[in-house]
């Protein structure tokens, strides 16, 4: 799905959604608060095991991500931080999900209402488009590095549900109770994954011509600078001139 798959590849490989070194502290440091209220032992909360890698690919220092599952667990102060979840429309009518972690709903919920409106989007009721979206567990591998077989041979026993072709890398997708396992079966293969996370995947995609691309592009953009938003995902199918003017840029 290039709504996600394709796109989400461009972020992780050229770091649009995270240009800024402060703020892919800021937003690591939150996950890993949020994913330590579940416990504080990565090999017992695969999502903390994610929020670590994840911080780990940014180069969080090690004392701040000590401290964030301090926070997270209750040993520090400061761990107070909400997860919330916005639903809303985009350029074009686009289904948009925006996920957040605040200190302060009303502060980010004013703040996300206000980029949507001035990114020709609008803020939705909630349940307005999130049934269009499945959660799952999504790990990313370098196609430069392994083979299609390679990979499905170690995910699909372990509970992978599907090997998704996406340019230069492959995508898995497993169901979020599945994927710690399927996390662990990679690393006990030796295969390392660029990026593994539960994302949104859109059931179905919309396509969207180059300049309604942009559009949303540029409102996704402000949505992912703002402290507070930690994923945006949305259902569009962007056009491939689009995704080369974001390779190139």
């Amino acid at each position: 799905m290039a709504g996600h798959s394709k796109w989400a590849n461009i972020q992780h490989r050229k770091g649009r959604q995270d240009a800024k070194r402060g703020k892919a502290f800021t937003k690591a440091a939150k996950e890993i608060i949020i994913a330590a209220k579940s416990g504080g032992n990565p090999d017992m909360n695969p999502r903390l095991r994610a929020a670590i890698q994840a911080a780990k690919a940014v180069n969080l220092p090690k004392d701040k991500i000590e401290n964030a599952i301090k926070k997270g667990t209750g040993e520090l102060a400061g761990g107070e931080m909400f997860e919330v979840q916005y639903e809303g429309y985009g350029p074009g009518g686009i289904a948009i999900l925006v996920e957040a972690a605040t200190d302060n709903k009303n502060r980010t919920v004013a703040e996300v209402r206000h980029i949507l409106s001035r990114g020709n989007g609008n803020m939705g009721e909630a349940g307005c488009v999130a049934w269009m979206f499945d959660k799952k567990g999504t790990l990313y591998f370098d196609k430069a590095k392994y083979g299609e077989e390679q990979i499905m041979e170690a995910g699909l026993e372990a509970g992978a549900e599907d090997v998704v072709d996406d340019g230069e890398a492959w995508e898995v997708r497993c169901a979020p109770e599945d994927f710690a396992a399927v996390q662990q079966a990679f690393d006990d293969a030796g295969l390392e994954y660029s990026s593994a996370e539960i994302s949104m995947i859109a059931q179905n995609t919309i396509d969207v011509d180059v300049d309604t691309g942009r559009k949303l592009v540029n409102l996704i953009d402000k949505l992912e600078d703002n402290d507070d938003v930690q994923n945006v995902f949305h259902n569009a199918e962007l056009p491939d001139e689009l995704f080369a003017e974001l390779e190139q840029g």
